[in-house]
């Protein structure tokens, strides 16, 4: 089955990984959907969430500036302030959204409202509009608050949770269940793929819903212990958070013969950046993922 032929296509994610692949599926227009992480508690995302105790905005704007067309608007986006203004490390496209945020009913509406004035056809969703962090329980016992900590952990920890009480966006279920093709990645698995998968409602979507559900392996290892997990250890992860498997076929260079569902390798790299996507390459793989899966299940 044709990509463009799809009703609904969700991409779930965060950085710049979930950015590349509404990139390059941005043809879809209104049926892609981003669900986007609100984890990030470092960098100029972090100063913002310091001081206004607000959603992470730093990967929506990431994701935004990769849809929109004009280079020049992807620049304002990504702007960051420079050591000789008060605003010191802030971005001002997190100070944007934050400021729409203030104007709106929800963080939401923020986000729509800028996506209207790039321009942008697609819909990007926060996997929250709640205020939360990542946690992580290592095997001794002990919990590690926050992406930045978590990053840094010698191994990877018996399981990730987040704080507080985290009621999914009620579009992101509505999205995902009525989705013919899920997207999980690339990026980093601990702090990009797995926050979203931690919110109770969209784990529930996820565990109910008919689409297919593809994962996008990284064409390389991350930084910290998720660099050393196998394409195998990966998706075992995912499954002992859902309690459940989830995950139909994988694009990954890592040919591992014990693992259990289809694999679709040759995932090549952008000319200009060696661990991004080469999009024409992705776009081609992603549409032999939806051919083998949507036609096997129709």
């Amino acid at each position: 089955m044709q990509l463009h032929s799809l009703r609904r296509i969700t991409a779930i994610g965060g950085g710049h990984g979930l950015g590349r692949v509404l990139s390059t599926l941005s043809f879809m227009k209104h049926k892609l959907v981003g669900i986007v992480a609100t984890t990030d508690n470092g960098g100029a995302t972090g100063l913002l969430r310091e001081s206004q105790h607000c959603i992470a905005w730093g990967d929506i704007r990431n994701c935004l500036s990769q849809l929109v067309e004009q280079p020049l608007a992807a620049e304002v986006l990504n702007y960051r302030f420079d050591c000789t203004s008060s605003l010191h490390g802030h971005n001002f496209g997190n100070l944007l959204l934050y400021t729409l945020d203030q104007l709106s009913a929800r963080p939401l509406d923020g986000i729509q409202l800028l996506s209207r004035l790039l321009n942008i056809d697609n819909r990007i969703l926060p996997m929250s509009e709640c205020p939360t962090d990542l946690i992580a329980t290592t095997a001794d016992g002990i919990q590690c608050h926050g992406e930045i900590r978590i990053d840094k952990l010698p191994a990877m920890p018996r399981k990730l949770s987040l704080s507080g009480t985290v009621k999914a966006t009620p579009e992101a279920i509505r999205h995902i269940q009525n989705s013919q093709l899920i997207l999980l990645g690339p990026g980093s698995f601990m702090t990009s793929v797995m926050p979203p998968l931690l919110v109770s409602g969209i784990r529930d979507a996820l565990l109910t819903t008919n689409a297919k559900v593809v994962f996008i392996d990284n064409l390389a290892d991350e930084s910290g212990p998720a660099g050393a997990m196998s394409l195998a250890d990966k998706i075992s992860f995912i499954e002992k958070q859902l309690g459940q498997q989830i995950i139909d076929l994988a694009l990954s260079n890592k040919e591992e013969k014990d693992l259990k569902l289809p694999v679709i390798g040759g995932l090549e790299s952008d000319k200009d950046v060696h661990y991004r996507h080469n999009t024409s390459n992705l776009l081609a793989k992603l549409q032999e993922a939806s051919k083998q899966l949507l036609t096997e299940s129709a």
